[in-house]
């Protein structure tokens, strides 16, 4: 189809008004296309009752291409994911608050890709790509309250290092496996409470016309903007990349300081097997915190000022549904304990 022809079929199915998604079902028939959502959702006359994701604009081949790729991404995440913690589960020698903790990390990351890849697969294959306004409020509210309850998480285990490393003899007295559960319910706990604040505030904001999201998923940076063309919001942007830069801030570097502590400690070890053995141990749970936090602090620490344009929903893709998947690998690859205990997993497959 040439240029012109095709410019004549979305002039044809891309009516300057469309009422309702339905509607928008019946009008747009041909190939997803990021000009048809444009003219259709930027009317500034009405008020916003569902958004448009418009996740990455392509033809209707390269979506079927998409949907393949991240349906295969997702599967595996989750078999990964499931793998880890059926094996910590089954093996009694991980009954420990290390591998027990990895276990409800495990789990962790099985609820964060369930937060927003079902709906990115959705749209790959819709012709609408919509959400309405009160799912987008919630897909933000559990993405973002899982992602603060694995910046906790990441924080936990590198404070259960830490005391194993560095205070081996009190380790067993710290550590117990009760008060290893009781950091695993305050992650859960203080994860969901931490961004009520900053949703409760949008939803008060005036979304009164544009309602396309360059994303795929209901992300604070675009819908900040979008209530940001209707009205100056400069207290909500305020508090979310407050929020959002304190949680982020404070849990990273809480982790670089207990490994930095940890990697001291582990040189003075005389035993280069005992160092071996904490090298790897350290060097995987440091590789998912670069991973997770060097593209989580490209996002969000400020939030909707409109900085690295167009390139936010890449690094929100690479955190929330790569990291997933690596994880499971990072943390077996290296650990002969886990290695075995999987393989006994997998073997009964």
């Amino acid at each position: 189809m040439s240029e012109k022809e095709w410019d004549l079929k979305l002039s044809q199915q891309c009516p300057w008004t469309i009422s309702s998604p339905e509607e928008e079902e019946h009008r747009c028939k041909g190939e997803p296309s990021k000009s048809c959502h444009f003219k259709i959702f930027n009317n500034p006359s009405h008020s916003v009752n569902y958004f448009i994701l418009l996740g990455f604009p392509s033809s209707w081949e390269m979506q079927n291409f998409l949907f393949s790729m991240f349906f295969v991404t997702y599967l595996l995440t989750l078999f990964g994911n499931m793998a880890i913690i059926c094996a910590v589960h089954q093996d009694h020698r991980l009954h420990t608050p290390m591998y027990i903790l990895l276990a409800n990390f495990s789990f962790l990351e099985i609820c964060y890709v369930n937060s927003d890849v079902p709906n990115m697969l959705h749209n790959f294959l819709s012709m609408t790509k919509t959400i309405s306004f009160t799912r987008c409020l919630l897909q933000l509210y559990f993405f973002f309250s899982l992602g603060t309850t694995e910046c906790l998480f990441l924080s936990i285990m590198a404070y259960d290092r830490f005391l194993a490393i560095c205070r081996p003899l009190h380790y067993p007295n710290i550590m117990t496996t009760k008060f290893c559960y009781g950091l695993v319910s305050f992650c859960w706990v203080y994860g969901f409470l931490w961004f009520l604040i900053p949703v409760i505030l949008i939803t008060q904001l005036p979304f009164c016309g544009p309602n396309v999201i360059d994303d795929f998923l209901c992300d604070l940076g675009p819908l900040l903007g979008l209530a940001s063309a209707c009205v100056p919001i400069p207290g909500t942007v305020l508090i979310c990349g407050t929020m959002s830069s304190l949680l982020i801030f404070a849990t990273f570097f809480y982790i670089i300081s207990s490994y930095t502590l940890v990697l001291r400690a582990v040189m003075q070890v005389p035993s280069s097997a005992s160092r071996k053995k904490a090298f790897s141990t350290c060097s995987s749970h440091l590789a998912v915190v670069c991973l997770f936090y060097g593209s989580v602090m490209l996002t969000y620490v400020s939030p909707g000022s409109g900085q690295a344009k167009g390139m936010q929903k890449f690094t929100t893709l690479f955190y929330s549904v790569l990291t997933p998947l690596f994880n499971p690998l990072i943390y077996s690859l290296r650990n002969k304990e886990m290695k075995s205990a999987l393989k006994k997993v997998l073997g009964g497959f």
